[in-house]
């Protein structure tokens, strides 16, 4: 057979599943890819468990659970004060990724074109060229100590009547970075008399910090008539391998979106929607997330600060960025990889989020982990 012509030709291993796997392949802290290291709440566990022996354990209707989609609504209802229809406008999905497949693929036409704000979550650019679309990239503005932040000129600037989608994400993945009132507003200006629609990953809703308020597309009118937002559980409730997550939107966006999520998975796992159901009962279990977090935040930040890395603002996520260009010139890649083999400690490169590998001398760590992993790692890199 003669070679074959590759639709993502440029998606090789991405840079988590190669930096985990060496973490593993050495025995090194892995403070890398974006997944708790400690367990969920045994109660979840349990839910599932009962669930099962309940006998969930067929298709749930493709949509979702609707219990599940009617709590979520009351939820984003509370939270954002916007009401989404849960037969309508509320479609639970196999994880975020899955769902942002799903709505560039109904949305976006070939020829089209898709505003990406990079760094971002490797998903992004190739469901875009899957849909036969054009990704069009803005670079956030980077300051060091100061941090990252949108360039809106420079979006406004690369918007024409071929721009069918723009692409947010806060909080921010991997800079650890948030959209505030008036990075909305902003967007809000943009948008106004298009029919751009604006797609908002929001995965890390629940984990923001120092007082800050998550600015959800869900809360402003003016986005949330145009607007899909995209939610995870996995995230919240420390179950990134269950991947259940879900997508808001108006009911006529809505309705595409699952015109072409049916033939991508047709349903979420049954027993874990029934058992978040339940488990969202208890409201402090989402809303307490951000004191969980901003403790382990405060715990890596204390710890870096006794090393030679430069650190940057991490206001949401469990990411927290730190620049090293005045430590070494090496390419991040390059020096993530040598303090995986050298020192026993894997952390993610921020150039692998950009489509031309942009070099800044940054490197993201993770510290959804265990204490004990947080503390081990970085008494290891402020030795160095």
């Amino acid at each position: 057979m003669k070679e074959l012509n590759s639709k993502l030709p440029f998606a090789g291993t991405n840079i988590f599943t190669k930096m985990s796997g060496l973490a593993f392949e050495v025995g090194a802290y892995n403070i890398a890819q974006g997944f708790p290291d400690f367990p969920c709440d045994p109660a979840l566990i349990a839910l599932v468990d009962k669930a099962m022996k309940d006998g969930w354990n067929q298709y749930a209707p493709m949509p979702g659970v609707l219990k599940l989609r009617e709590r979520i609504a009351e939820k984003t209802f509370e939270l954002y004060q916007r009401q989404y229809d849960p037969v309508l406008e509320v479609t639970v999905v196999p994880g975020a990724t899955a769902g942002i497949y799903s709505a560039i693929n109904a949305l976006v036409f070939p020829g089209e074109e898709v505003i990406i704000i990079e760094p971002c979550y490797d998903s992004y650019l190739p469901s875009i060229v899957m849909a036969g679309a054009i990704p069009v990239i803005s670079k956030m503005k980077l300051d060091i100590p100061g941090g990252y932040s949108i360039d809106w000129a420079d979006i406004k600037s690369k918007v024409n009547a071929k721009t069918r989608m723009i692409m947010i994400n806060t909080p921010h993945n991997p800079t650890g970075s948030i959209l505030r009132h008036d990075d909305m507003l902003s967007l809000i200006d943009i948008v106004h008399g298009t029919d751009i629609f604006v797609l908002s990953d929001e995965v890390y809703e629940h984990i923001i910090f120092d007082g800050e308020k998550h600015a959800s597309i869900s809360a402003y009118p003016e986005l949330a008539e145009r607007g899909i937002m995209i939610a995870s559980f996995g995230k919240t409730f420390h179950t990134t391998g269950w991947r259940t997550g879900y997508v808001l939107a108006p009911a006529q966006i809505t309705k595409e979106i699952r015109r072409v999520y049916q033939f991508i998975a047709f349903s979420a796992s049954t027993p874990m929607q029934h058992a978040i159901y339940e488990y969202l009962g208890n409201k402090d279990l989402y809303l307490q997330l951000n004191d969980f977090f901003q403790r382990k935040r405060d715990m890596m930040r204390g710890l870096i600060s006794q090393s030679r890395f430069t650190m940057l603002p991490s206001k949401g996520s469990y990411f927290q960025c730190v620049s090293y260009g005045h430590i070494t010139d090496e390419h991040d890649e390059d020096l993530a990889v040598r303090l995986t083999k050298e020192n026993k400690v894997a952390t993610i490169p921020v150039s692998a989020f950009y489509k031309d590998h942009t070099d800044h001398k940054i490197l993201r760590f993770c510290f959804g982990k265990k204490d004990e992993t947080i503390q081990k790692a970085l008494e290891i890199l402020c030795r160095i």
